[in-house]
């Protein structure tokens, strides 16, 4: 059975140097990419729901959030709409090296491989159209111009289908109760407010403001902001469901204004069992198939990295963990510390590196890593900050990194507290 159809309304020595560049340049970027997801936790103060247009009775933030960790939808079909705007710096087309890299599009790759093919989410705004019914079978489609590209669940089988080259890519599931997520990421507004919803405690203010409509769904609007000053985080909306729960909608703003930094909301939704020939998969007659455990040893053999599944972008309640558990074996490079808490906190570790090169002394490498980031100075010595939307991250000249969501004076502030 093809994907869902699109029917949604809805000289040449310089550029061989230059791209060389970007490619080194890549070794200094990712680390603070990495990192760069940071530490953002969410508090708790109750608040009743405003009147508003639909008139739904009052409901406290507390019991707002109850019903959402109650919610237990199974059966779901329509159309999400997710935009996501970090703010990257221009790499003038490495951004697009590294997710293609990550994708594995060399030796053993297949642009079906759902743990590589939906990084593209990382970025832009796209088109999907999600189908379940149950833990057991689950279909997203991402809408592209003239294609589609498929990841179905249906039992133990993981299928991945681009028809734009033709690709299919078989998997097979977990035996846990997430099986089958374990080859997905996080593209629906109830991945994003979970993964928020994890790190709750008192840093946070969380209201709800008010009443909206969704998708033609009644829903409350929860809102979470900081308590802290010096969090690029502006605020977290989430509009629920007012019968199910489930949170139809997910906007983060950053706290210079703009527009939002992840915005991912249904603008279809239907709760009826969807058919089940919806997750029904055949192979499309001349396809090239790549089954996972062939591209599993294409990889080994030519020495590339092992993939993982896509991870979640905001992984609030990990981060908040990292900061509780720091010097404790919390997960993140070795050596990786916390400084604060909550909203503010920030990860530090120390490369072992000589930091990131720079100026005439860094040649032709130097002049792109400066054009990337902003030289500072304190007491710590000197470094250069790269920054998103959301995400600081300084890397000093002698190799520690410090990063979070937080303003570069921040950042500045705690590399001068750790000399």
């Amino acid at each position: 059975m093809a994907p869902y159809a699109s029917d949604d309304s809805t000289t040449a020595g310089e550029v061989d140097e230059q791209r060389s560049g970007r490619r080194k340049a890549a070794r200094y970027i990712v680390p603070v990419t990495v990192v760069g997801v940071a530490a953002a936790t969410i508090g708790l103060v109750p608040a009743l729901a405003d009147s508003g247009d639909p008139d739904l009775p009052k409901i406290t933030a507390q019991q707002l959030i109850e019903k959402i960790a109650k919610s237990d939808v199974q059966q779901l079909s329509g159309t999400v709409r997710i935009s996501t705007d970090l703010g990257l710096p221009n790499l003038g087309g490495l951004e697009s090296g590294l997710l293609s890299g990550a994708a594995g599009q060399g030796e053993g790759g297949s642009s079906a491989d759902p743990t590589a093919k939906l990084t593209e989410l990382a970025s832009g705004t796209h088109t999907l159209r999600v189908a379940a019914d149950g833990p057991d079978k689950q279909k997203l489609s991402l809408l592209e111009n003239a294609a589609e590209y498929s990841v179905i669940h249906n039992g133990k089988d993981v299928w991945g289908y681009d028809s734009k080259s033709n690709e299919v890519y078989h998997g097979t599931s977990s035996e846990g109760p997430e099986r089958g997520k374990d080859q997905q990421p996080p593209a629906l507004p109830k991945d994003f407010a979970e993964e928020a919803l994890k790190a709750v405690d008192d840093t946070t203010s969380v209201t709800v403001d008010g009443t909206a409509q969704v998708a033609g769904r009644d829903a409350y609007k929860l809102v979470v902001e900081p308590k802290q000053s010096g969090s690029t985080v502006g605020a977290i909306t989430v509009a629920v469901d007012a019968e199910t729960g489930m949170p139809l909608k997910f906007t983060l703003t950053p706290a210079g204004g703009g527009s939002a930094v992840v915005d991912a909301g249904f603008t279809k939704v239907s709760f009826a069992r969807p058919a089940a020939s919806t997750f029904d998969f055949t192979p499309p007659k001349g396809a090239k198939v790549t089954e996972e455990k062939d591209a599993g040893k294409a990889r080994e053999a030519s020495g590339e990295t092992p993939r993982k599944a896509p991870g979640k972008p905001f992984d609030l309640g990990r981060a908040h963990k990292a900061g509780k558990d720091s010097g404790k074996g919390a997960d993140g490079p070795d050596g990786m510390k916390t400084i604060g808490e909550g909203w503010t906190a920030i990860a530090t570790f120390d490369t072992g590196g000589e930091g990131v090169p720079s100026g005439k002394a860094g040649g032709e490498l130097g002049g792109f890593m400066d054009s990337l980031g902003d030289k500072v100075h304190g007491k710590f010595g000197s470094g250069t900050v790269f920054s998103t939307r959301l995400v600081n991250a300084l890397v000093t000249d002698d190799g520690k990194v410090y990063a979070g969501l937080v303003t570069k004076d921040a950042l500045v502030k705690a590399a001068d507290a750790g000399k």
